[in-house]
């Protein structure tokens, strides 16, 4: 029999159980806020910038060594977050001050750290997460806004809340997310697992917000487009869970905007003792919903690495 290979370590790779970052090296962890509007989406790119290059400028500079960083879900064009989650390797000697400052001094304004600290071997942005949460902002009034348009949807029909609620109860649980996968995602299964969909109001604005384990492309914006045509009336509150059942994209209506996109949160097992903050966008300042208890959220499986997408969600 062949002896199992050792395991050789690389940049921001999954460490396995059992073995450790060469020594030297340490694992840091950040939290990132930005506007995507400027952005062609988080991945850095080659004809346009992508919010993964500016940030890893900025970690580089403070390091004072090359920093390439791993997301917890990438962002499409025009998509904001308030919670993206990051890792990287290092063998720099800094403290959370040390890297909040740094970056935030070498930053754009549209960007900004807000918590960075020293993480265990073993995690991973991508791979020890648990769920994400979207949340995704309208404002519901006959006027469009002069602040503010490249953060919400204008929508001037009158939306009902209840019927967008009453719909959005056939999304949750797991199911085959066909209907609502836009047709460049790369995932080897259409599979996901929604924790809950929240849909309040704030006065002119309504907020959807929804967790799952993971995101097929274009998935939420999909959603919210189906939601979106039950609130205007158009159809039935049993609409969309008829398409989720049909599995068939070209059923459901057109993708939402990207502008009122927002990745807020990332939940992690709480052995890595990432802390909870806020997750915005500050203007709405209401907590995510309380869906799942701490106690059956760590009992949730991570799920395998063939359920992720090309992107956690654009």
């Amino acid at each position: 029999m062949s002896e199992t290979p050792h395991w050789q370590y690389r940049v921001n790779s999954l460490v396995p159980e059992g073995e450790t970052l060469p020594p030297g090296i340490f694992r840091y962890a950040a939290v990132i806020e930005y506007d995507g509007s400027e952005y062609c989406g988080w991945q850095r790119q080659v004809h346009c910038e992508g919010v993964q290059a500016v940030v890893e400028k900025a970690l580089s500079l403070v390091a004072n060594e090359e920093i390439s960083i791993v997301c917890a879900g990438r962002t499409d064009t025009g998509v904001h977050a308030t919670g993206q989650t990051v890792h990287f390797d290092s063998r720099a000697v800094r403290g959370p001050r040390n890297w909040i400052l740094g970056c935030n001094a070498n930053l754009p304004r549209n960007v900004r750290l807000h918590w960075a600290g020293r993480m265990s071997d073993r995690f991973h942005a991508r791979f020890s997460a648990r769920a994400r949460t979207y949340r995704y902002v309208i404002l519901n009034r006959p006027s469009p806004p002069a602040l503010m348009r490249e953060g919400l949807v204008w929508h001037k029909q009158a939306l009902s809340v209840v019927a967008m609620r009453e719909a959005a109860a056939a999304l949750v649980g797991e199911h085959d997310f066909s209907a609502f996968r836009a047709a460049g995602c790369q995932s080897r299964s259409a599979f996901r697992n929604v924790h809950y969909v929240d849909i309040f109001r704030l006065n002119d604005l309504v907020v959807i917000e929804i967790r799952a384990n993971a995101f097929l492309l274009h998935m939420v914006r999909n959603i919210v487009g189906a939601l979106l045509s039950v609130g205007r009336g158009e159809n039935l509150p049993d609409w969309p869970g008829e398409l989720l059942v049909g599995r068939d994209r070209s059923k459901a209506p057109a993708t939402s905007p990207a502008s009122g996109l927002y990745l807020v949160a990332v939940d992690y097992p709480t052995k890595f003792d990432l802390p909870i903050l806020s997750p915005g966008p500050f203007f709405i300042g209401r907590e995510l919903y309380p869906a799942v208890s701490k106690k059956e959220f760590n009992n949730l499986s991570s799920d395998s690495q063939d359920l992720m997408c090309g992107h956690s969600e654009s």
